[in-house]
């Protein structure tokens, strides 16, 4: 339970850099008195200076931090002994100290990721280094330092957005697909006490419990569009997301302040045509559409497309989840003022919208309906949220190919010397 509220209170800073970057969105952008020339000038700079540091001498905190905690679930033995110390490495507290500059330049200049990787990323370094540092920890120091780290990065998860069941999910579907049930009971108990004292910051998102009642028989119709519009748009944005990434790479490994001027640019004009509304990881648009209000023109979807598949290719320390949900919700633009089609249809159908581009996207379908679940709080959609995620991850598998985290898994694994690739850190049966 200590170690739990340790974890909660390490979230802090994190949530405060979250909601710095909201902060900045609605008073410089949304406010009565909006100042884009200011808004820009600080996209444009902070994002240029997060290019260069992040590629330059701050490399290490480069990117959300889960791919080393994923290898060391799904490697073979000889890959994990090939790999550990150096995956152990990146999951230090050290390392997560060198993110943090690299987190404040993220949500000063208001790019598109949210904190759901980099939190993850924290819980499994903090419960690794408790168990390095202090091995009067029986129960920590029992267990094989892959659990050890599995087990943190789903508590840190469920920390940070106060749900032990996000991180069970999460740690089941994502993180420890061959850890299995030995991590639930701890993520339980860890995730449950830090909720206790994790803090609201940076999640204007979530919502208090809605009742939207039941789903009308005329809502069914655009439930099976927006699943398959939605699977359509996850496999999207990771095909987009694979080769720019690449492109990426490449640029900055050539010309890294040329890069970096090129994609601050591009990420600046992006903010100031969408007025603002492409930058953070989405909530505002998010939570206007999960609870039944407008969430703008249709063209802020391509926007925000556009404004996330460059900041996660840039190598922001973010992750993309709030980003797919809040492009889910976007699809239910074109039938905002459709006729017969309430506030609380809407919010029905934003939350469809999430779930399948969220599901097809990363693959996870009992996290991603969790998770949109714990977000909206409406009980009556969860059997139809879970049936979309479902639907929606087969389609995406099949459509996208291989997934982002699969793709940095395999990446990291390949550069490995001699250490025989596992077949499910490969593109995955998800």
């Amino acid at each position: 339970m200590l170690l739990g509220l340790l974890l909660g209170l390490l979230m802090g800073p994190y949530q405060a850099l979250s909601e710095l970057g909201f902060r900045l969105q609605q008073g410089v952008w949304l406010g009565a008195q909006p100042q884009p020339l200011f808004g820009c000038m600080l996209v444009f700079v902070a994002t240029a200076l997060l290019v260069v540091l992040a590629w330059g001498p701050l490399a290490v905190g480069r990117g959300g931090g889960t791919t080393a905690l994923l290898a060391l679930d799904r490697a073979t033995e000889v890959g994990r002994r090939a790999g550990k110390e150096l995956w152990l490495q990146q999951l230090s507290l050290p390392t997560q100290l060198r993110r943090l500059p690299l987190m404040l330049l993220t949500h000063l200049s208001g790019l598109a990721v949210g904190v759901e990787s980099p939190s993850v990323a924290l819980g499994a370094s903090a419960l690794l280094a408790i168990r390095r540092r202090w091995p009067g920890f029986q129960l920590l120091a029992s267990m094989p330092s892959q659990l050890v780290a599995v087990i943190g990065g789903a508590a840190g998860l469920g920390a940070a957005f106060r749900s032990p069941l996000l991180a069970v999910a999460y740690g089941l579907e994502e993180l420890g697909q061959r850890s299995g049930l030995p991590l639930v009971l701890p993520v339980l108990l860890l995730a449950g006490s830090g909720s206790l004292v994790a803090t609201t910051m940076g999640q204007p998102a979530r919502l208090p419990g809605l009742e939207l009642g039941s789903l009308s028989p005329e809502l069914w119709g655009w439930v099976v569009v927006l699943t398959l519009v939605g699977a359509a748009a996850g496999a999207l944005f990771v095909r987009l997301l694979l080769p720019t990434a690449a492109w990426v790479k490449r640029l900055l490994m050539k010309q890294l302040l040329l890069g970096a001027l090129l994609l601050a640019a591009s990420l600046t004009l992006l903010a100031f045509i969408s007025g603002g509304l492409s930058l953070n990881d989405g909530s505002l648009s998010l939570a206007a559409a999960l609870s039944g209000g407008p969430v703008g023109a249709p063209l802020l979807w391509l926007w925000r497309l556009l404004a996330s598949v460059l900041s996660v290719a840039l190598g922001a320390p973010g992750g993309l989840m709030h980003d797919s949900m809040s492009l889910g919700a976007l699809l239910i633009s074109p039938l905002q003022g459709q006729p017969g089609l309430s506030p609380n249809d809407l919010a029905q159908l934003a939350a469809v919208g999430a779930t399948a581009l969220f599901a097809a996207t990363q693959g996870t379908p009992l996290f991603c309906a969790a998770f949109v679940f714990t977000l909206q709080g409406d009980p009556a959609l969860l059997p139809l949220l879970m049936l979309v995620a479902a639907t929606a991850a087969a389609l995406g598998e099949r459509w996208r190919g291989e997934g982002w985290n699969d793709h940095q898994v395999r990446v990291l694994l390949e550069a490995m010397p001699s250490a025989p690739q596992n077949p499910s850190a490969t593109p995955s049966s998800r």
